[in-house]
């Protein structure tokens, strides 16, 4: 969708006064000039015969030209409106000189018409088309998006709406579809390759000397601890607010794209997390979020202040805004390098005030698969590069130069007088806390800390995954793995106000197969931060490997473990899961979940969908650079 916004519409957004716009100190100096609101909804498609057709085009974002991939001429493509029951054939045109598809995200389809090439389906060729026909068996938000050469970067996804056949147990009076989404200038290709030469080249938010003098972030010692690891604490998203802009149906923070509302309605927020890369915390300050949908799935309602969506995700929230003023709808990005954001309002051109980027979140040893709660410090831990599998004497050099540079830095200075600094850890003086030594021994007499063995732990022990194949491509195994599904994810610990997890997710319905699994299996993600490798049991995509196997209608449980620093939002074709969150046969349905750094999540499904069908990160560079496998279900009849 395409918005050219003019000089007199500039002026007069610069000159709205009380309840209008208010500052935006946090945008770039080139978007500080706020348009008063865009109040245009969605282009809107339903029927039995639908039409889409993929082509290039030019989106408008915050008055800045891009490039685009769109639907029938619009980023976001157009909601699909269905009805629960209805068949639909929609005839998709590939206008591009290269090769597309679109794949229906979380619609239980026919294997043929899931839409992921080489899985099983062509692909549709340029200048061609192809017909999805297939009946509609659930209701629900969800959306639509390409699956080929990364085309949803450029702005191939779209919503799509499915209404019940019967009484919607959602009582509201007015609905808007929200779209978020991240848009780069650079091409999917670029932002891929500059990854690959350097995975941290579009994070701008690392750690300075100014902010260890400052006392913020790490403790001297604890950055030379994780520079000894090669890992670094602010790697949270790989591509960043440094390229992206982060939009809402298309638009973006000055635009102002604007829902309204009249006071005492009761709004329904469809809130469809489109980002090729980015995972969202959602607010609205000022009113509260009752959750009443995951995923399509409808859920017992919940009220929270904030959610983080993972890519890829769907939830819909009820608000009701009491007073005749605008509210400002912040999605802000996990990383906190920028944010989208919208209005609801009583009436075009209003603004809300719009807050300021909250501190950016740092990873922690937890985020290592390692609890270490209670514990100050990393002492008593073997940190020594052997057990790591990395080279020690690589990993001394690293660390005296480390060690060099940063006591240089420090010369001449009053570290007395340096707030928030662990004196002990500056080189020269407590070099027990130093990295490249084992300091197994250094935590107590008999080398333990609350009952553990930490000399014996080691951050790259296959033991702890023996499936998984040894390589370059697998930096970390989690020694402790942990169920997070009851924390509200990264950077969102100690925000003040309650967030959602997981486990406050509850299905409002009883789950159609309730037995109990007849089997369990482990998947490890898997990955090198550092190179940009990306795996599951250390295994890429393109690697010669075997379709994980399925037998039509068998019960399994299968446990996601996370061996890397990195959320993913995990995804599977052609069916749902139930979350093992201890509400039993109303656990939550869902098609993608978030698996925290170094955590696990565990989920219960029946395979009862035959044919190949994609498993994969969601997060778009990580499935391209190999983490996605195959899942087979065979009928029970070929079973061997």
């Amino acid at each position: 969708m395409t918005n050219t916004i003019n000089r007199r519409q500039l002026l007069r957004g610069a000159t709205l006064t009380a309840g209008g716009l208010a500052a935006v100190s946090w945008l770039p100096a080139w978007a500080q000039t706020v348009s008063p609101g865009i109040v245009r909804p969605l282009p809107t498609l339903s029927g039995e015969d639908i039409t889409l057709k993929i082509a290039r085009q030019t989106l408008v974002i915050d008055g800045r030209r891009t490039r685009a991939i769109g639907v029938n001429g619009t980023v976001p493509a157009p909601l699909l409106r269905l009805r629960e029951g209805q068949t639909v054939r929609l005839n998709v045109v590939n206008d591009l000189d290269e090769d597309s598809s679109i794949h229906w995200h979380g619609l239980l389809v026919p294997p043929e018409f899931d839409g992921v090439p080489g899985v099983s389906f062509p692909g549709i060729k340029p200048r061609s088309s192809f017909l999805y026909e297939f009946p509609v068996r659930q209701n629900g938000t969800y959306w639509y998006h390409s699956h080929s050469g990364m085309q949803e970067q450029f702005g191939h996804y779209g919503p799509i709406v499915i209404d019940p056949a019967g009484p919607d147990p959602v009582r509201y009076d007015r609905e808007h579809v929200l779209v978020l989404a991240d848009h780069s200038p650079l091409s999917p290709q670029e932002i891929f390759r500059r990854m690959k030469v350097d995975a941290g080249h579009f994070n701008f938010q690392r750690q300075t000397l100014t902010g260890l003098l400052s006392g913020k972030d790490q403790k001297l010692k604890d950055r030379l601890d994780w520079g000894a690891m090669r890992m670094d604490p602010t790697d949270v998203s790989d591509v960043t607010g440094s390229t992206y802009t982060y939009i809402v149906n298309g638009h973006g923070p000055s635009d102002n794209w604007t829902g309204l509302f009249k006071p005492g309605e009761r709004v329904r927020l469809r809130v469809i997390n489109a980002s090729a890369m980015t995972n969202f915390n959602v607010r609205v300050p000022g009113l509260t979020l009752l959750i009443v949908q995951a995923d399509g799935q409808n859920v017992h309602p919940v009220d929270v202040e904030e959610f983080q969506i993972g890519v890829a995700e769907t939830y819909d929230a009820v608000v009701t805004p009491a007073e005749d003023k605008p509210y400002t709808i912040v999605a802000e990005a996990i990383d906190r390098s920028g944010m989208a954001r919208a209005t609801l309002a009583p009436r075009p051109g209003m603004a809300g005030e719009v807050p300021p980027l909250r501190k950016r979140p740092l990873v922690t040893m937890k985020d290592m698969g390692m609890d270490m709660s209670g514990m100050e410090g990393m002492e008593g831990m073997d940190m020594s590069g052997a057990s790591r599998g990395i080279d020690p004497t690589a990993e001394q050099n690293a660390s005296a130069k480390l060690a060099t540079g940063a006591a240089a830095a420090m010369g001449g200075m009053d570290h007395s007088a340096i707030p928030g600094m662990d004196h002990g850890a500056i080189p020269g003086m407590d070099h027990s806390a130093m990295p490249g030594m084992d300091h197994g021994a250094t935590g107590s007499a008999s080398g333990q800390h609350a009952g553990m063995d930490m000399g014996s732990m080691k951050m790259r022990d296959f033991s702890n995954a023996p499936q998984v194949r040894k390589g370059p491509g697998v930096q970390t195994i989690s020694p402790m793995p942990m169920d997070r599904t009851d924390e509200p994810g990264q950077g969102l610990e100690d925000v003040g106000h309650k967030v959602l997890v997981y486990k406050d997710l509850m299905a409002l319905d009883r789950n159609p197969d309730v037995r109990a699994p007849s089997r369990s299996i482990d998947i490890h993600l898997t990955g090198n931060m550092e190179r940009f490798m990306w795996s599951f049991d250390g295994e890429k995509m393109s690697d010669k490997h075997e379709p994980i196997p399925f037998i039509e209608g068998e019960r399994v449980r299968v446990n996601l473990i996370n061996d890397t620093m990195m959320s993913h939002p995990i995804h599977i074709h052609g069916h749902f899961f139930e979350l093992v969150t201890g509400h039993g046969d109303h656990g939550p349905r869902k098609h993608t979940v978030i698996v925290q750094p170094g955590g696990k999540v565990t989920w219960d499904f029946t395979a009862d969908a035959v044919g190949d069908w994609a498993f994969h990160c969601h997060l778009l560079y990580h499935m391209e650079a190999g983490m996605m496998r195959v899942v087979s279900v065979r009928p029970k009849g070929e079973a061997a």
